[in-house]
């Protein structure tokens, strides 16, 4: 059985730097086996948890990404049509009612399994990632209320399938919508913030190994002073993460205007955006101490 102590240094292993917060909530959620929804500005994290998990229980990872006009269809199962008509062509001339024939084409080897099924069907306990849960419809919401509240699923062509494994359930969300409080109620919660600067370096010479000290400093400084300006789409550790790779890449030991101004697509994705760093470039190098780079004469 997994402590809570061990928990941080299990997630540290994996390459996820935790805090106690974090750590307690992945911990009662394995305990409790209940679904552990988790909010936050995008690219801070909240889908990495899921993989972490994984790894940590050395299971599988079923993931279903949401989006609008998800239906049940898409998350359960669909049935192989094509597979279905080729078979009943080939056995056209074959003896027997159609009631038997119609046993044959719905059987597990003609059901696409998507991940919802997946998950109840697995051989072992898997963890289930339910990604971007409010990109999804209200309606779509609604029924994976019943699919975890009950964990089975009715295929009207072969019966009710019941969860031997219930699935340890993550759910994310960047709060494009409110979420019902029935699903609410159903999970433990966690929200997750933009890193502080100490955390925020922790993880950029966790993930990019060899980077010149200087320039992860730079580089965290640097981000922490964007996410104060008004933007429309503030970067996270993800796009910190780009930075310092691309930069390493480069070979470079340091951060001045040129680069700065060269690389910016990498954690800017939007023009407006890009137009404002830019203009408040001047102020940033100053907040950060990041300064031109000197000519020699």
């Amino acid at each position: 059985m997994i402590k809570l102590e061990d928990i941080s240094g299990m997630m540290h292993a994996n390459g996820y730097i935790s805090d106690p917060q974090v750590a307690m909530s992945v911990f009662l959620s394995l305990q409790l086996e209940k679904p552990l929804l988790v909010e936050g500005p995008a690219g801070v994290g909240k889908t990495e948890i899921a993989k972490v998990m994984a790894n940590v229980l050395q299971t599988d990872l079923i993931r279903l990404q949401c989006y609008e006009g998800l239906d049940a269809t898409h998350a359960l199962y669909e049935w192989n049509y094509q597979r279905q008509l080729l078979h009943l062509k080939i056995t056209e001339h074959d003896t027997g009612t159609i009631e038997e024939k119609e046993k044959t084409i719905f059987g597990e080897s003609f059901l696409l399994k998507r991940p919802l099924l997946e998950a109840i069907t697995h051989t072992r306990k898997p963890v289930l990632l339910i990604d971007e849960i409010d990109r999804s419809d209200e309606e779509f919401e609604s029924f994976l209320l019943e699919v975890l509240s009950d964990w089975q699923i009715t295929i009207p062509e072969t019966g009710t399938i019941t969860a031997t494994y219930i699935p340890q359930v993550i759910l994310t969300g960047n709060r494009t919508r409110d979420l019902s409080d029935a699903l609410r109620r159903r999970c433990l919660y966690l929200y997750i913030d933009y890193p502080d600067f100490e955390k925020e370096l922790t993880i950029v010479k966790k993930k990019v190994p060899g980077i010149n000290e200087k320039l992860a400093l730079s580089i965290t400084s640097f981000m922490q002073e964007v996410r104060r300006l008004k933007l429309e789409k503030i970067p996270g550790i993800s796009e910190t993460l780009d930075w310092a790779f691309a930069l390493a890449a480069l070979h470079l030991d340091h951060l001045d205007k040129t680069v700065i101004e060269q690389t910016l697509g990498v954690i800017i994705k939007d023009w407006k955006d890009t137009r404002q760093v830019q203009m408040s470039l001047s102020e940033l190098m100053e907040k950060t101490g990041v300064h031109p780079r000197v000519q020699p004469t």
